[in-house]
């Protein structure tokens, strides 16, 4: 290598620092240029003997980086493989950085009919250092590496080699997670649910290398808590993989979160994250892939810990009241929080009216409309007559109980507060309003009527478009009902809204600067 070594290095920094900054996308051509100048094997010595050189070592990778990106570049990676060997050993992350991503062009552009990328891995001993790179190296080499490996796994014959026949094997992910870190396992699961993501092809060997019940064994390990919390990100992570749900049931799943979400030994935190998981597992589109004892199985460990006087933890209280608002999102989920028995909705509800809490109140505002319907389309707001009834009843309970004893009372003492509760409350009444019972609480109440049909209320973009909707949503109900719209002492109430509703969400009634023309004094 000494007649590649440079005396010198400042002519290659500048070249290197043009070649890597310059704005546009390089070329083949400019590739070229470059590689004329400098040939590879001149930048790859300087780059491992002249690493002390002030910002040399940055800048040759940041060049090589945009060599590697052209096909003209990326021609040249086969016949330095053992280059590759030593970048994925270097102590440097930065150089470890670039040979992973060196793997990623090889496999991008490497032209048919040639040697295969693969073999070239193979025959060069690379998968195992990447492999070594996932588990330790830092974050960014341990993306890099994660990014290589999947683009292998893309490939039969790269599927071959990511997922060997025995499992005894050291490169076996299942045998590398079991000699790791709690770091290492969590990067390796990482992983999995990319490899996972890339196609029904590729997870099904998944499936069949048996590798998803490293999930259930690394969230049984208690010792761990914030592996467990990564973990269980990651699961979900894994059940919105759309081709997956054939391999790993939403079932499953449930059920091995309400485990944890009813285990008292575990930290609050774990308990909090497992039911944020459950409620948007069951969100919306999702409820559909559970079935009915899973749903009634997380719901009542759910439940219990709202029921509980031993909750203490605030954030733990508002995660379960969160989660319930993310199951009552469905139409499916909202009937089932209303008619179980007792129904889960009541916590919700109880927690919504009361101001002992103000994080516990807002997350109950929120969850209670998605669970009125203020997500659902139109055609899903109502539920069955039963939900209905069990709804009904729940909010004058809440109100008999209240000081303001109506819900129409408890309904303006939430749009009285602060703008984060009155927007929560706004979001609540445009699904709510939609029962003709609410509609004639609301309009009982000149107040409320005044506050969403005020423009000067909100002064946030969010706040003022949740009035708006909030105004519009009674608007409509109100002309949807001909008792009420045919009743002459509200038409004065039925005016007011529609004069709000057509001015839109953000005009207001304010004092604005007019123009003034007047004559230029020139001199």
């Amino acid at each position: 290598m000494e007649e590649f070594s440079v005396d010198d290095p400042t002519q290659l920094l500048q070249a290197a620092s043009d070649f890597a900054n310059y704005p546009g996308l390089q070329n083949d051509a400019s590739a070229k240029d470059f590689l004329d100048r400098f040939p590879l094997p001149v930048i790859l010595n300087a780059l491992q003997t002249k690493a002390d050189v002030p910002g040399l070592e940055s800048t040759l990778i940041a060049a090589l980086e945009r060599v590697f990106q052209t096909k003209y570049g990326a021609s040249f990676i086969p016949h330095y493989m053992p280059f590759i060997q030593v970048g994925l050993t270097a102590e440097s992350h930065e150089v470890k950085s670039l040979a992973c991503k060196t793997v990623t062009y090889l496999l991008e552009n490497l032209n048919e009919g040639a040697i295969s990328a693969v073999r070239l891995i193979v025959e060069h001993n690379i998968y195992p250092l990447l492999l070594d790179c996932l588990i330790n190296g830092n974050e960014r080499v341990a993306t890099f590496s994660t990014d290589a490996i999947g683009k292998m796994a893309s490939s039969p014959a790269g599927m071959d080699v990511v997922f060997p026949a025995n499992t005894n094997e050291a490169t076996h992910l299942g045998a590398l997670a079991a000699q790791c870190s709690s770091l290492g396992r969590v990067r390796v699961l990482a992983l999995i649910v990319k490899l996972f993501s890339i196609s029904s092809y590729v997870a099904s060997a998944i499936h069949r290398s048996n590798l998803l019940r490293l999930f259930e064994a690394e969230i049984n390990n208690t010792n761990d808590t914030l592996a467990t919390l990564s973990v269980l990100e990651i699961m979900y992570e894994l059940s919105e993989v759309e081709h997956g749900r054939e391999f790993l049931s939403t079932s499953t799943l449930l059920q091995l979160l309400s485990s944890i979400i009813s285990n008292k030994s575990m930290e609050s935190v774990l308990r909090s994250r497992a039911m944020m998981i459950s409620g948007r597992l069951l969100s919306k589109g999702n409820y559909m892939f559970a079935d009915e004892l899973s749903v009634k199985t997380v719901v009542s460990a759910i439940d219990r810990i709202l029921s509980s006087s031993e909750t203490q933890d605030a954030d733990e209280c508002e995660s379960a009241l969160e989660a319930l608002g993310e199951i009552g999102s469905s139409i499916q989920g909202a009937q089932f929080l209303l008619s179980s028995s007792p129904p889960a909705a009541r916590h919700v509800i109880y927690a919504a009216f009361d101001r002992q809490g103000r994080g516990k109140q807002l997350a109950a505002l929120h969850a209670l409309g998605n669970i009125f319907g203020e997500t659902r389309s139109e055609n899903s707001m109502l539920l069955t007559s039963d939900a209905e009834e069990s709804l009904r009843r729940l909010i004058y309970e809440t109100a008999s109980k209240s000081s303001k004893l109506t819900p129409s009372g408890i309904f303006l003492s939430v749009l009285k507060q602060d703008s984060e509760t009155r927007l929560a409350g706004y979001r609540m009444l445009t699904g709510l309003v939609a029962r003709p019972w609410c509609l004639m609480e609301i309009c009982s109440k000149q107040e409320i009527i005044n506050i969403v049909t005020d423009a000067t209320t909100e002064t946030t973009k969010l706040g003022m478009e949740a009035r708006y909707n909030c105004c519009k949503a009674i608007q409509k109900a109100f002309i949807m009902s001909s008792k009420v719209s045919s009743d002459p002492a509200l038409a004065g109430l039925a005016e007011k809204l529609y004069d709000a509703v057509r001015k839109g969400p953000y005009l207001a009634k304010r004092l604005e600067a007019q123009p003034t023309v007047v004559t230029d004094d020139r001199f």
